[in-house]
């Protein structure tokens, strides 16, 4: 995720920082199930991880809305 990240932000384009910051938005949920996947599995509590993940999520989603949104 990271280092989507750090791929759009050399992108000249609007559209291509976009593009990257959605695959970001992929790589995160990916890890959401890889959380819900290792508790199931009895690997223990993670709520954690899930919490930041969450704030994480909240966080790339408000970047991507003011880069959609700016001039």
């Amino acid at each position: 995720m990271p280092a989507n990240i750090a791929e759009g932000f050399e992108k000249r384009t609007k559209p291509d920082k976009v593009k990257f910051l959605n695959i970001a938005q992929g790589s995160l949920e990916e890890c959401r199930y890889y959380l819900l996947l290792a508790k199931d599995l009895g690997y223990g509590e993670n709520e954690n991880l899930r919490e930041q993940l969450e704030e994480t999520s909240k966080l790339l989603e408000s970047y991507m809305a003011a880069m959609l949104h700016s001039s």
